[in-house]
């Protein structure tokens, strides 16, 4: 005689194939929802068979009305056939346990796969129609499950590892979503295969290294940082912050050397041309820092910070030169300083606590008394 439970689950799964004849097929799966919310039940591939039937009965009605352009809601549509996979892949890991006997002979595995196969661009397609949202977690998801096929047991027949061109191009759309997210752990999990997808791999690297960093991985960051530079010198993200790393840390000559790695690929850059003028005032090489700097203003003259480190370059200069003999040479070089540091105060008249300091001293020096007076009056009301 059958026990009450089981009497239940057969009549349950009588009725949900009743459902599923009628196209009843939301009545069907929630029936069988309802059954695998009890434990002893979680282990029934029939349930989990009759579930899969279900879900994909309502799959192909709301793609029938997709195709006939009838009322169908998108991500309802998408979430279905996601819906789809992830009970297919449950149903397949409980077909494949060895019998009694040690012998493993799935049941469902070559049909549910052959099925899904065909569907399986359109779980791509619902990452993508997310991404365009803005809806990162769910697009993540759903290429998390294109990926993942890969691995499960139910598509060895396919390689998708090997065969699925595809497979770079989705890892680089869950590591962006996961960028998206602020999510260091989803933005580095596909980072490897995600690289392959060449055309964008020098934004994975981007991705990559902010990851880093919200880790607080120095060393990883840096790392990223200089592989980036070196395979994408002219993508503009990796010089200036590989240069704000070196700097932030008072690794000028290291800073150095990647801007002159860089002016080898372009000796007019500005950007470069600036990082380099600043990273030798910070060497204190003056006079070399004079010279890149006015390279720059012959190219642009229109850069302030260029003529900020002109004019600290020309007064470290005039402090040097100190002795009786240099007096003339020094008010010289305070003279030249004067002329950058007004202009850059003229041109960033709100940076205050870098150009005032400065024309102290130059005005001290060249015993400019009422200009001198003007900043010590605007030095004493900061205070």
């Amino acid at each position: 005689m059958m026990t009450p439970c089981l009497k239940a689950q057969k009549k349950e799964l009588s009725q949900a194939r009743s459902y599923i004849k009628s196209s009843k097929f939301v009545e069907a799966e929630n029936l069988m929802t309802s059954l695998l919310k009890d434990t002893t039940n979680q282990d029934n591939k029939r349930i989990h068979q009759m579930r899969f039937e279900a879900v994909h009965g309502q799959y192909e009605q709301a793609n029938e009305r997709m195709y006939l352009k009838q009322k169908q809601d998108t991500l309802a549509f998408f979430n279905l056939l996601k819906r789809l996979f992830i009970v297919a892949e449950t149903l397949d890991s409980l077909d494949a346990r060895p019998d009694s006997k040690g012998r493993v002979a799935p049941e469902y595995r070559q049909k549910h796969a052959a099925l899904l196969h065909q569907y399986r661009s359109n779980i791509f397609n619902g990452g993508a129609f997310l991404t365009r949202k803005g809806q990162w977690k769910q697009a993540y998801d759903f290429y998390e499950v294109y990926l993942d096929c890969a691995r499960q047991p139910l598509f060895a027949d396919y390689y998708y590892d090997s065969l699925d061109v595809r497979m770079p191009e989705a890892a680089y759309w869950a590591t962006y979503d996961g960028y998206k997210m602020n999510d260091a752990v989803l933005t580095l999990r596909h980072r490897h295969l995600a690289l392959k997808d060449s055309t964008r791999a020098p934004f994975t690297l981007q991705y990559i290294a902010e990851a880093r960093r919200w880790l607080k991985d120095d060393e990883l960051y840096l790392e990223t940082l200089k592989e980036g530079f070196r395979l994408y010198p002219h993508f503009p993200y990796f010089f200036p912050r590989l240069v704000d790393f070196y700097n932030a840390r008072g690794q000028y000559t290291q800073s150095l050397a990647v801007c002159d790695s860089a002016l080898v690929l372009n000796d007019s850059s500005e950007l470069y041309l600036y990082a380099k003028s600043s990273a030798l005032l910070q060497l204190e090489r003056y006079g070399d820092c004079v010279k890149v700097s006015e390279k720059l203003i012959s190219i642009n003259d229109s850069l302030p910070e260029v003529y900020y480190n002109v004019g600290m370059a020309y007064t470290y200069i005039a402090d040097r030169a100190a002795t009786r003999k240099q007096r003339k040479v020094n008010k010289s070089n305070y003279q030249k300083a004067k002329t950058y540091m007004e202009r850059y105060r003229k041109m960033k008249p709100d940076e205050q606590q870098k150009w005032a300091p400065a024309l102290y001293r130059i005005y001290l020096n060249l015993n400019m008394g009422k200009q001198f007076d003007e900043i010590d009056r605007l030095l004493k009301n900061t205070l």
